[in-house]
């Protein structure tokens, strides 16, 4: 059950939002609905979210993945439901997505994709636990602007797990709309 009404006032913000969300998504966004509620947050998150659609530094893999391993450790269902369905669409392999919360048991992986994920996690707990060897890691493959467009990403994967879970967000069935995988 969320924690605040997802029928927020009519406004023209909000209307041009969920006309976008509709066209792109199918629907509305719960982060949407619940955001409406202020239209200036709304506008806020909406250009940045459009922004940070054009960062194109950190290869798309590196990127989903790292967002799915916040979101998993913060426990966010809507993030990881609309971050499997969007990773998915990004042509992301369907098996890893699913082992993301057991990533140190799973072959799956590649040693880069194991620092990002290790990073990714170790970002998004409470205290920080990133260590300068997390970063040297990352730093023998990952260039600055790359190590900078995925330390915020995670972070921004953290304000928006935060965000949904503290509102009561949760999944809207995202990833039932993809093609079925074994």
């Amino acid at each position: 059950m969320t924690r605040i009404s997802l029928d927020p006032p009519r406004t023209v913000s909000y209307r041009l939002g969920e006309w976008y969300s509709r066209r792109h998504y199918g629907l509305m966004l719960a982060p949407g609905q619940a955001s409406g509620h202020n239209p200036r947050v709304l506008r806020t998150i909406a250009r940045a979210e459009l922004s940070l659609a054009k960062w194109r530094a950190v290869p798309v893999e590196l990127k989903e993945l790292a967002v799915m391993t916040a979101a998993a450790t913060l426990n966010c269902s809507w993030c990881l439901d609309f971050g499997y369905w969007v990773s998915v669409s990004h042509g992301l392999d369907p098996a890893k997505l699913r082992a993301v919360p057991r990533w140190r048991e799973s072959d799956l992986f590649t040693d880069l994709e194991r620092l990002v994920l290790e990073y990714a996690e170790a970002m998004s707990v409470t205290p920080l636990a990133v260590t300068d060897d997390m970063v040297a890691g990352l730093r023998r493959s990952l260039n600055d602007e790359q190590l900078v467009e995925l330390t915020m990403m995670i972070a921004i994967e953290n304000q928006r797990s935060r965000f949904n879970s503290a509102l009561g967000l949760t999944s809207q069935g995202f990833s039932d709309r993809c093609p079925a995988t074994s």
